[in-house]
Order: C-alpha cells, then sequence, then structure tokens
C-alpha cells in the first residue's frame, strides 16, 4: 500500500495526487508540491490514504512541505500580478489587432512561467504578441487556446436554476453530452432551454441520464399498441417517466376514451435497446455522427432507377404542387425554420 494525498491547484480544477511524505496535512491546507510546470502552490482536497501500489500511476512525487506565512504571501503577491499581467496582455492584443478574448493570466509559484487563456473561432497566430509579452515579463510565456466551457468555468456565473455553475464549483472534468439525453428526459429541444451560459448543452442533463434510461426502458413507446388488464386494447398517446403512468387511447362503446394506467397494469412488447449513436443524424456520446443511416440511404440511392424522361418529371412536379394546399412561400419558410432548429440543435453538442 502507498500513501497519496488529492491535490487541487484551481477552483474546481482537476486533482492530482502526490506523496504526503511525513507531513501532518488536513482538507483545506495549502502545500508546495513539484509538478511538470514547477514548483505549485496547491490546496489538499481531503484526508491522506493508503491506495494500492498497482492502481498508482508512477513516479509519484513528494509534497515539498506544507505552505507556511511566507508562502500564502507570495501566492497573495501572485494574484496581484496576475491582474496586472492580463491589463498588460489585453493593451497587446488591442495593439497586434488579434481577434481573441482573453479569459485569464496564471503565474507559476516560482515565477518561472506566465499563463494566458484565450478563446479565439480559429487558429491565430500570436509569435508576435508572445515576443513583446516576453520582454515586458522577462520570464517564460504560454498561451493556450480553450474552448467555450472552459471559459465559462474559468469565469464562474449562475446558472437557470439559481445556483453557481457547477463546473464552476464542483466538477472536475467535463462530461460529454448528447441531445439524445434531452430526448430522453421529455425535456423541450428549444436551444435556450437546454443549452448553459456556455452555450453547449448544459451538463447536468448526464446526471440522470440513467435513471431516465432504466425507468424508460420499462415503459411503451408513444404510438405502440398496449392491452389492458380488462382485454382492451389501446394506442399510447402519452407516458408520464417519473410517475410510470401511461395515458392510452381506447375504444369503449364504439367511442375514442382517453385513460390512464399504471405501467404494471398493461402487457406490451419491451422498448428494444437503442444503441449510442445508432440512427441517421444522431450522434453518440462523444458528439460523433453515426454513420450507419447515411449508408443505407446511400446504398437505397443506387437501386432508385434514373428518371430520363423530362416531361415526367415536369408532370410529378405540378402535381405535388396542386395536391398541396399551401402556398409555396409558407412552405419554404416552414423548411427554413427546421433548418435553423436542426442546425442550432447540432451546435449545442460537443464537437
Amino acid at each position: 500500500m502507498v500513501k497519496i494525498v488529492g491535490v487541487r491547484f484551481r477552483n474546481a480544477g482537476k486533482v492530482y495526487y502526490f506523496d504526503p511524505k511525513n507531513y501532518k496535512m488536513r482538507p483545506g491546507d495549502h502545500v508546495i508540491v513539484e509538478t511538470a510546470r514547477g514548483i505549485e502552490y496547491g490546496t489538499v482536497t481531503g484526508k491522506v490514504q493508503d491506495m494500492p501500489e498497482e492502481k498508482v500511476v508512477q513516479p509519484l512525487k513528494p509534497v515539498l512541505r506544507v505552505a507556511n506565512a511566507e508562502d500564502n504571501a507570495k501566492a497573495a503577491r501572485n494574484r496581484e500580478r496576475e491582474r496586472e499581467a492580463m491589463a498588460i496582455c489585453k493593451e497587446k492584443i488591442r495593439k497586434h489587432n488579434l481577434e481573441m478574448k482573453l479569459i485569464d493570466a496564471e503565474y507559476t509559484f516560482d515565477n518561472n512561467k506566465v499563463l494566458f487563456y484565450f478563446t479565439a473561432d480559429g487558429r491565430i497566430d500570436f509569435r508576435e504578441l508572445v515576443k513583446d509579452l516576453a520582454a515586458v515579463f522577462r520570464t517564460r510565456i504560454e498561451l493556450r487556446q480553450i474552448g467555450v466551457r472552459d471559459e465559462t468555468k474559468i469565469l464562474g456565473g449562475v446558472g437557470i436554476c439559481g445556483r453557481p455553475l457547477c463546473c464552476s464549483t464542483f466538477l472536475s472534468e467535463f462530461a460529454p453530452v448528447s441531445i439524445r439525453m434531452a430526448k430522453d428526459q421529455n425535456l423541450s429541444l428549444n436551444p435556450t432551454k437546454i443549452s448553459g451560459v456556455c452555450g453547449r448543452l448544459m451538463c447536468c442533463l448526464k446526471n440522470e441520464e440513467e435513471t431516465y434510461e432504466y425507468l424508460n426502458s420499462k415503459l411503451p413507446a408513444v404510438g405502440d399498441t398496449v392491452t389492458t388488464a380488462s382485454g382492451l386494447q389501446g394506442e399510447v398517446s402519452s407516458v408520464n417517466v417519473l410517475r410510470q403512468r401511461v395515458k392510452v387511447l381506447v375504444d369503449v362503446d364504439d367511442e375514442k376514451e382517453l385513460q390512464e394506467y399504471d405501467v404494471n397494469e398493461l402487457k406490451f412488447k419491451p422498448r428494444k435497446k437503442k444503441e449510442k449513436g445508432a440512427g441517421r443524424g444522431d450522434r453518440n456520446e462523444k458528439g460523433e455522427k453515426s454513420e450507419k443511416g447515411g449508408k443505407k440511404n446511400k446504398d437505397r440511392s443506387k437501386d432508385r432507377p434514373k428518371e430520363k424522361d423530362h416531361d415526367r418529371k415536369k408532370d410529378r412536379a405540378k402535381e405535388q404542387r396542386e395536391e398541396q394546399p399551401q402556398p409555396e412561400e409558407e412552405l419554404e419558410l416552414e423548411l427554413l425554420e427546421a433548418l435553423e432548429l436542426e442546425e442550432g440543435l447540432s451546435g449545442l453538442e460537443d464537437n
């Protein structure tokens, strides 16, 4: 068994493990450790614990010392210097007319390096900017481009639930989130209601996904035919996932009647489990499009006979226009709205 202690360097940041040596430390204490970036000032996240040696990633670096009053004062001075560095860097960015948004600046504890975090739409050539910053700070400069989710994690904020953002308070890593999770939870697919402050799908959609998958597996799908305990057959109109109740449209005395049943009172074929990423246009948890549906459609397109008769095409188009009761302008508007909604939803997923 090997003794380890978890240390975090940023609020809600990833936890790294170190050898505590013989130091006595409690959660919340500050320690000085050596990392790949140099000497760092971190916060202990939990008690010293024993871990099997085969589960520990070697080499396990040791804690150099528990932070003293001088170390705490130096860390506070670094925070002040980071604010000054932010102002200087923003001025240099304006000078070089670069299309980038500066998010944060960070000094390593030993002041050997200054890190600047920024967001941008594409790749940025900041070589001249780095030269100017190195001339001002007289130390190593590192610029890191981050995504919108990392930006929100650093800046923080308040979610639509009225609480501080999960990513900036306790989430150490981002979990993949997909549109399928919102569909499983019967949420509105309006992008403004299922997206977070960062503009991506809300991380909390992942929290109850396993529960909804289990509950949905016990329910019939909307449109399925079910048989009630009294022998009546009907079509499922709607389901209440959490209450496990089903509304069924049944025939009673030659009239359609909507009745509500507990799922245990109904007989139906169990729902097939959906494969993650299956179906055309669906995305798996990594946000990658599935190719199954696309390939099938491509194969079908090869089997379709090509229309060579131009007149037949014209007649067919004319018939379709006559059958359509709505004017063409309204149809084009509806098509545009559907395309915009589809693009908006796909843009919320993680690429």
